[in-house]
Formats: C-alpha cells, structure tokens, sequence
C-alpha cells in the first residue's frame, strides 16, 4: 500500500513536472513570437526613421547649397561692382594725365616762345631805359631852372615834407598806443580808483543832499508807489522829501535840502518797509510819529552838548536848535561836533588869557547856532545866530561875538576875537574839513591856465568841479594827430604842476563851423 502510495506519488510528480515544462515551453514560443513581432516593428520604425532622416538631411544640404551659391553671387557682383568702379578711376586719371600732358606741352610751347621774344624785350627795355634816363635829366634841368632851386635845396624840403609825414604817421600811432592801452588798462585803474576811495574816505563824510534806503528787493518798490502812485505821493507830501526810485536795485533816494526832513523821510520809510503795511492813511500815522520822536531826539542830542560843555541856563529852543546842528554839515565837517570844538578851544584860550571860561564856552557853543534855520531864513548864519541869541535872553556881549565872528560886524569885545581864532582852528585843523572854497577856484583857474599855455587852443572851460577839462582848439592851427598829442602833453603838465584828489579828464575838441547868413 506504502509502495503504490509512493508509485502514485512520484507519477504524479512526473507528470506534473512534464505538464509544467510542456506549459513553459508553449509560453517561451509565444514570447519569443511576440518579440519577434515587436523587434520587426521596431526595424521598421527605425527604418521609416531613417528614410524620413535622410530626406531631411537631404533637404538642409539643397538649403544649404542655395544659400551658399546665393553668398557667392552676391560676394561675386560686389567685386564685379567694385572692379568697375576701380576700372571708371583709372580711366579717369588717364584722362586727367593725358590732359596734364596736353598742358605741359602747351605751355613748354609757350617757354620756347617766349625764350625767344625776351632777348629782343631786354634790348628793347635797356634803349627805353637809357631814353628815360635822359628824359629825368632833362626835366630835372627844367625843373631847377623854373623852381630856381637846386638839387640840395629841393632835397631838403623833400626831407622836410618827409619828416612831417612821419611824424603824422607816429602820431597816429601814439594815439592807438593809447587807445590800446586805455582799454586794456581798464579793470586796473577800477581797482586802483576803489583802494584809493576806501583810503581817502573819512569817517566825517556824509551825504548833504540825498539820502538811501536800502529794501529787502526790488518788489518793495513797487508797494512804495502805490496803486497810482498814491502811496509816494503821500510820503512826499507827509515829508516834504522827493522819493527817487529808479533802476538802482533794492535801494530808494531821498532827495531834499533839509537834513531833518530827510532824516524823518528815511525814518518812516525805514518803520514802513519793516512793518510791510504801507497806505496813505499808514504812512501819515508813521511820518507824525517819527517827527515827534525826532523832536526828542534833538533835544536830547542838544542837551547832550550843553552837559557836555558844562553850561548852565540855556533856553530849551536854542537847545533844539544844537540838535538841528547834527544833521548839518560844512565842507564835510558835522556842524554841532564843530561847535563842541570851538567851545573847548575857547575854554582852553579864555584860561590862557585869564578871561571867563564859561562865558568863552557858552559863545564857542552857539556861534554856529543860525545854520540850524538859515535855509528856512534869509540872511548869514552870523546875523541869523545873533538874532536868535538876542531872541531868547543871551547875554549883549553873546550877541556881539556870534554876529561879529565872520566880521560882519565890529567886535565889542574880546569874545569876538577869540571865537574867531577858535573858529580857524577847528575848522583848520588836518581833516576837519574837505577843501575850502578858494582853493577850489584857484585849482580851476590854474587847470585852465595850463590849458590856455599851449599854441593852437581857443577856450579852455574846466567843468566837473575840476574833475575834467575841455580844450577847444584852432582847427585850422591844430590838426587831429596833434590834437592827440596836445591831450597827452596837457595831461602830463597837469600832473606835474597841479595837485588835485582823484584824476582830471583832459578832452580836447577840434571842430570846424563854417556859419552863412541868409538875408
């Protein structure tokens, strides 16, 4: 049972094992088909692949072979282009040879003949020369005898004329010289003209007539003025001052002869500008305000002299009018500054002399007191100046010497005499004052008096208070190149001979007027 069980068992293993390898067998046939079908299916993709490749390359290598014959044709008719144009050149430049040599041989055809015509023009030139020659003698012979001069004599006024041809010729000359040299001098003598302002200026310099006010810009002129100019209108009136405005930037004149008034005028002016509010109705509230406040500055001002000087009893009017005194001048000498001089130097002589100083201080303090009000009232400052010491309680012998220190009157006491040494010496003294009146006239005729010196001038007229000088010549006597030369000598004797601030203009004028009447 045991021996069949294994008999079964291993036929079953058998035939299992045969079944099983049968079943492989059927399977590797069908997978080998299977892939045989699917390698001949890639052969043939890879094929039609290959086919469609090859077309392609086909086509790329036909595109390239039209671009590359398109190139080259194009690169060959570029050559061909420029071998034409390299062709046009070169017969062109046979051209011009072939012409060049035409006119070479021209004109070696030309030489030739002319080679041959010269000698016969030499000898032609030499006969024409010689007969020249003899005609200059001839005439030179007839000329002496007509003239009746010789030939040294007619040589020396050739040389005469000669010479003053020359000399017009150098005088033009020194005149451009000049010319030239005046432009190109022009920013040196600014400079030396400001460095020479800057050392002459004084600290006593100050304005007589105009004032300036300075604006934050020029817009505020425009405010100034006004609709319709109502707003300049009402500061002139307010003032009595003329407002000048003009193109000067950011700056406005005031123009009047009375030192308050302008001084008033640039105080308001001043508030306004500050304030921004400017109107008619404004302007007189700021212009009444100012007065008043300029009333107590003057009689603090007087005041502050009188303590100063140590006087006592004065009159507050006078003391308003020593004020007044500051805002006046005399040949750039402040008036009231002079005064306070005159009243110490008085004092110091009055001490001298053994004589009552107070008395001598109080007359050096007043004896200027009438140019406070002398452009309000007719007369001299000396007779105005007695008449207002006279007028508020001043002692006899005060009136006396104030009317008396210009010796328009006969002094009564020896007061008189002393305000005038006091006076000269103030006044006299290095910087106290600009340049006195005679000496400027006598500058002025002396500048016209080297003017008149030299032949040929007509009027010599000195204008610019002496800052230039026109000389009208002769035009018949003085020609243009002299009349250079006449500006150029009368400027170097001026310097030579005269002293004068700053620089002269010498102008000389030569004209010629040919009048007719008709009746």
């Amino acid at each position: 049972m045991n021996s069949m069980n294994i008999i079964i068992w291993v036929t079953s293993v058998l035939v299992f094992f045969w079944a099983g390898y049968f079943f492989r067998l059927l399977g590797a046939e069908k997978k080998v088909k299977s892939a045989e079908a699917r390698a001949k299916t890639i052969l043939d993709e890879a094929e039609h692949q290959a086919q469609t490749k090859k077309k392609e390359a086909a086509l790329e290598a036909k595109d390239l072979l039209y671009k590359t014959r398109l190139d080259f044709e194009k690169e060959s008719k570029g050559r061909r282009q420029e071998l034409l144009n390299l062709e046009r050149r070169l017969i062109g430049r046979e051209e011009n040879l072939d012409r060049k040599v035409d006119l070479l041989e021209k004109k070696e055809r030309e030489l030739s003949l002319k080679a041959k015509t010269s000698s016969e023009k030499e000898q032609a030139n030499e006969g024409r020369a010689n007969e020249l020659n003899a005609l200059i003698l001839e005439e030179k012979e007839r000329l002496q005898r007509v003239s009746g001069l010789s030939s040294e004599e007619a040589k020396k006024i050739l040389l005469k004329h000669m010479e003053d041809e020359v000399r017009y010729d150098a005088n033009l000359m020194i005149k451009k010289i000049e010319e030239e040299a005046k432009e190109t001098a022009d920013k040196k003598a600014k400079q030396l003209i400001s460095l020479a302002i800057q050392r002459c200026a004084a600290e006593h310099t100050v304005e007589s007539t105009v004032s300036v006010v300075s604006l934050p810009s020029d817009d505020m002129k425009g405010r100034i003025i006004g609709r319709e100019g109502r707003n300049i209108r009402a500061l002139e009136v307010a003032t009595g001052i003329d407002v000048i405005i003009d193109d000067t930037p950011e700056a406005v004149t005031l123009s009047g002869f009375d030192p308050i008034r302008r001084e008033i005028a640039r105080l308001s002016l001043e508030r306004l500008i500050t304030n921004g509010r400017i109107h008619p109705a404004r302007i007189e509230e700021v212009v009444e305000k100012v007065k008043k406040e300029m009333e107590q500055s003057l009689k603090e001002e007087g005041e502050k002299a009188v303590f100063d000087i140590g006087i006592q009893r004065i009159h507050p009017e006078i003391v308003k009018l020593l004020g007044r005194l500051k805002y006046r001048t005399s040949y750039g000498q402040n008036v009231l500054q002079h005064s306070r001089e005159v009243s110490f130097i008085m004092g110091l002589l009055a001490g001298e002399l053994q004589l009552d100083i107070a008395l001598a201080k109080r007359i050096g303090l007043l004896h200027d007191i009438g140019k406070a009000v002398d452009h309000e009232v007719e007369g001299t400052h000396a007779g105005i100046g007695a008449e207002l010491a006279r007028k508020y309680g001043e002692a006899e012998p005060i009136v006396n010497a104030l009317a008396a220190h210009h010796d328009e009157v006969e002094s009564s006491s020896i007061y008189g005499v002393l305000v005038q040494a006091a006076d000269a010496i103030s006044a006299t003294r290095p910087g106290a004052r600009r340049e006195t009146l005679e000496i400027y006239v006598k500058r002025l005729a002396k500048l016209e008096a080297i003017a008149d010196s030299f032949k040929g001038v007509d009027k010599a007229f000195a204008i610019q208070a002496g800052r230039e000088i026109r000389v009208v010549v002769h035009p018949d006597k003085v020609g243009d190149a002299e009349a250079a030369v006449m500006a150029r000598e009368i400027t170097k004797k001026i310097e030579s001979e005269l002293e004068y601030p700053g620089q002269v203009k010498v102008t000389v004028i030569r004209e010629k007027r040919i009048v007719e009447y008709a009746k």
